[in-house]
């Protein structure tokens, strides 16, 4: 397994994922109304199995030429990048119901992050990534691993998290990412 193409997939994954991603403040408040652990157990399942959509769809786009991969990914983290940059910030408010047995706060979790924001920048990336590197375990695990950390810290900070990290740095990193991705895709078209 390639360790760089987990870390790069992490990076990308991670910083698309943490601007103004509403599955934040939906962890956030599932976490002040049931157990963490159960919310955690529940995120990672949906993570994983959003994770799984993604990289199979990259998988079948690798089977593509060469040069139409090329082109749709380089053009996919700029788009990713445009949209980062004028993409503004939602407030998002979560009603949850007050039980606090673990099957239905697994479940909540689950249903909370699996139902929603599908093709979402991150599942975009890790698709295109998969399509680029023919490497889909791997890009799968930097992928789960990067929205699982994506949950943990949601959980730790709640819905406080943009109080200690500054929106800004997390979308000025999240936009260089995918810049540089889209140059390292753009450069590898074949002619």
């Amino acid at each position: 397994m390639d360790m760089y193409l987990v870390a790069a997939t992490f990076a990308t994954v991670f910083l698309t994922e943490m601007l103004g991603d509403k599955a934040v403040f939906t962890i956030g408040a599932l976490a002040t109304r049931f157990r963490v652990l159960p919310v955690f157990c529940g995120i990672v399942l949906a993570f994983t199995g959003k994770m799984l959509a993604a990289v199979l769809l990259g998988h079948a786009i690798g089977g593509l030429p060469a040069t139409v991969v090329a082109v749709t990914s380089a053009a996919t983290f700029l788009i990713t990048a445009i949209v980062i940059w004028f993409k503004r910030q939602e407030d998002s408010s979560v009603e949850q119901p007050a039980a606090k047995l673990w099957p239905r706060a697994v479940l909540t979790a689950f249903a909370a992050i699996f139902f929603s924001e599908w093709a979402d920048a991150g599942q975009l990336t890790a698709a295109m990534l998969a399509a680029r590197s023919h490497a889909p375990f791997t890009i799968w695990l930097g992928g789960t691993l990067a929205l699982t950390t994506k949950g943990a810290l949601a959980l730790v900070f709640g819905v406080g998290l943009r109080r200690y990290l500054p929106g800004n740095a997390l979308r000025y990193g999240a936009i260089a990412c995918c810049l540089v991705m889209s140059i390292l895709s753009a450069l590898r078209i074949q002619i």
